[in-house]
């Protein structure tokens, strides 16, 4: 597993995901139903781990 950065958010919000992805919000909902995206919801937030979206940012199909 890769080092986690100092500072660097382990999971993002819906919101912030859509913000550093540049991504929709709805193709983030779509990308998390299809399957290539991981989505964990705690209570009413739905959040996605940071690495799931870099590997999913980085190309790697596999990422979920």
């Amino acid at each position: 597993m890769a080092a986690i950065e100092q500072g660097a958010p382990l999971a993002y919000s819906i919101k912030e995901a859509c913000r550093v992805s540049s991504l929709g919000r709805t193709r983030v909902y779509q990308l998390i139903a299809a399957g290539p995206l991981e989505a964990r919801k705690l209570g009413r937030r739905t959040l996605i781990p940071a690495a799931s979206l870099h590997k999913l940012l980085e190309g790697d199909r596999d990422a979920a």
